[in-house]
This record gives structure tokens, sequence and C-alpha cells, in this order.
């Protein structure tokens, strides 16, 4: 079941950040729902330690705010160059990067640092890509490299021909992660430290989505099967792995997986991001469901039609395959949506239902983003809001996203 109770008051974050004088597009990220989202996820993950997933927030004070509290530990980063900067600037201990990388530059310049590399986990599911870092940077000339090895999560079936999951690493079995494992030991400056697998098709798809039975019915015993196979085949890669190398890390999860991660006796921390901020995409679950903390509001520019107003920008859609779910969702005043020829548009958004009726050039429409930390790449600030004991919220600081800082990581 839900098991947020926190309800949004997007009105009250609207009077806030205009009395703040913030200009649209303005995020809005509510603390107390924040708090909820933390202790939900800390109970869900049953004493796991949860790694948090950078690119879901994109905000370093937030990541570093979670990181403060017990039960969070490490990060799960994107890129190589942002795993270096949270190491170096934040003082991050443990950055385990989520994807491989083949980014030289970026590479070089973690290569040559001593700190980040003592900090930083790269991630490989291939030989060559060890290729690529002595390329850059060649053993000898460079501190060892700590690496762990992504194993595939997905579901395979009727002998491979099903695939159920993303199209991540092509490391799926027992023999083909020792062998990879056998090779990074092997090659001078790598040490093998930790192992990391996604269950995408667990953790990333909805099995509560409103007024699909059957489908709900269909995901939901997908997901089971998944587990259950997955723990055993993990776990037995991991025993396997530490017959070769010391490992510090098994990495698995995420938001949506939680609970069923947390039974795999193998894994040390669970990645977790989306869960933080609640995107709209998380209503779609059955056993859990976050407070929408994160939110952003858009001035209305025009009225072209009655029923109709245009807001500015709005355009922030999320990854994935496209469909309307993707689509950030307007939730303030209730009663908008999208119209249908134009949809979310980079620098104007027509919203169509009688609540446009009632808005005037310059009020403010508030939506929800819809997945990970789409909407912090569209601005360089978020107003940190807080109701005090009678409802009222105020802005209690303005702090930069990454895009702030002046970053924009691959």
């Amino acid at each position: 079941m839900p098991t947020s109770t926190y309800e949004p008051d997007w009105a009250a974050v609207d009077d806030a950040v205009r009395r703040a004088g913030l200009d649209s597009p303005v995020l809005a990220l509510d603390l107390d729902a924040l708090e909820a989202n933390i202790n939900d996820l800390r109970r869900r993950a049953n004493g796991v330690p949860i790694r948090v997933a950078s690119k879901s927030l994109r905000v370093r004070s937030m990541i570093d705010h979670v990181l403060e509290r017990d039960g969070f530990a490490g990060v799960l980063a994107y890129d190589v160059a942002e795993a270096h900067w949270l190491a170096t600037e934040s003082g991050v201990g443990d950055v385990l990067l989520g994807y491989p990388t083949c980014r030289r530059e970026a590479l070089a310049a973690l290569l040559a640092d001593e700190t980040a590399c003592a900090r930083v986990t790269l991630l490989v599911d291939d030989r060559a890509q060890l290729d690529v870092i002595d390329s850059v940077t060649p053993p000898g000339k460079r501190p060892t490299v700590r690496i762990a090895i992504d194993l595939d999560a997905s579901l395979r079936i009727a002998g491979d021909r099903v695939h159920l999951g993303v199209r991540r690493s092509p490391i799926h079995s027992v023999g083909q992660a020792t062998a990879l494992a056998r090779a990074v030991q092997a090659r001078d400056g790598f040490r093998l430290v930790g192992v990391m697998s996604y269950e995408a098709q667990v953790a990333g798809v909805g099995n509560g989505v409103d007024g699909k039975t059957a489908m709900n019915t269909a995901v939901r015993a997908m997901q089971a099967v998944s587990m259950r196979e997955l723990r055993h085949r993990r776990g037995d890669v991991v025993a396997a792995l530490r017959h070769i190398a010391d490992l510090e890390i098994v990495n698995a999860g995420g938001t949506g997986s939680l609970e069923e991660t947390a039974k795999d006796t193998s894994v040390t921390d669970i990645a977790a991001g989306s869960g933080l901020f609640g995107g709209h995409l998380f209503d779609n679950y059955r056993h859990f469901r976050p407070a929408p903390a994160m939110a952003f509001g858009l001035d209305v520019l025009r009225r072209p039609a009655d029923g109709i107003v245009t807001c500015g920008s709005g355009g922030w859609i999320a990854s994935g395959p496209p469909a309307l779910d993707r689509l950030p969702k307007p939730v303030w005043p209730a009663g908008l949506e999208y119209v249908g020829t134009e949809s979310a548009g980079e620098v104007q958004t027509p919203l169509a239902g009688e609540a446009a009726d009632e808005l005037s050039i310059g009020d403010r429409v508030w939506f929800r983003h819809t997945k990970s930390g789409e909407v912090c790449e569209r601005s360089e600030r978020v107003a940190l809001i807080r109701r005090d004991a009678a409802g009222v919220a105020d802005v209690v600081d303005v702090v930069p996203t990454y895009r702030g800082e002046g970053k924009c990581f691959g």
C-alpha cells in the first residue's frame, strides 16, 4: 500500500516563493516532504545502507544533507567528472560510478588526483574499458584504480530469447563475471573492489498503475520471479568473486525495489535517489508512494483562448521511452491538462481546462517532475520550503543545483 501520508499544499508553496520574490521557472523543494521520504526509504531498506543516486538529485547540498542521515552511505554517481567533483569538493569518501566511461579528459583529471582515486570506484563490464583507462594514463604513472563489475540484473527466460530488463552489462553469468574479475586482478594498476547490479524491471517499473489491473498483476508476477532468480544468481556471483578479490561493495536495487533488494544477503548497499524528491512516475507503485517533495512553477504568459493558458518553458522531459508518463504533471491549480497538439514545449506550454479561466497573466502553475533530476538541469537554484505549525510555508534558503554551480555532466 502507499506509504506516504504527507499532503502537499501547492497554494502555500506558491505563496512562499512569491513572497520571496523568486522568478520562474522556479524549483521548490518541500523539506518536510523530503524528511518523510528519507524516513520511508530508510524503513523500506530494513537496515541495509542506502547509496544516494546522485542523478536523481543533482543538488550537491541536498546530497550532503541526505548523507548526514543515519542509514545513508556513499554516492552512486552518473559521470566520472561528477564523481571526481563530489569526492574532492564535498569530501564524499565512497563514490561508485554507476556506468562505464570513455571520457578521456575527465579520466585524466581523476587519475592525476590521488585522493579522488582513493575515493572513486570506476565501473566496467568489458576488458576494453580497462584499455581506455590505461591509454589515458598507464600503470605506474597513476594511483591504483578501484574497479567494480557491472552484473546484468535482467531476467532472461526461454533460453535467453526473452529479455526482461534494461540493456546494460553483457556480464550475466558466474562464468562471465569471474573471467572479467580475473582479468581485472591480473592487470597492473587495477584493484577489484566491488560489483553492482540494477534490477530495472523491478525498481523502475510501476506495478500499481490506475486502471491497469491485468497489467499490474502480470508485472508483479514478473517482478517476483525476477527477484527470486536474481537473488540466487547474484549470490552465486558474489560468492565466486570473493574467492578472487576482497569485495568492499555489492550495490544493487533502486527506489522501487528497496524491500526486495534488502532481502538479498549478498548486498552491502542499495541505490536510491528518485524516492527522495518523489517524481510522479513513482505514484504508480503498489507497495510505496513517496511524498511529492519537488515541484516547479511556471508563469502564465498568455491567454490565447477561453479555457486555455500558455506558460513559459516547461518541456522538461524525463528519460525513457517517449510517452505521456515522461512529461511533467500539472498539479496546481487542479484541472489543467496538456493541449494534445502541442504538449510540453521547450519555451512555452499551453494548458487547457476549466481552471484556465481562473488564471491571469503572471499567475503561476505548478508541476511535478517525472522521475529523476531532469528539472535541475534546467534551473540554477532550488527554493527550500518549510511550513510552520500553522501551515504557513516560507522559503528558508535558496541553494544551487549542479547547473547553478557551473557544472554540466554527461
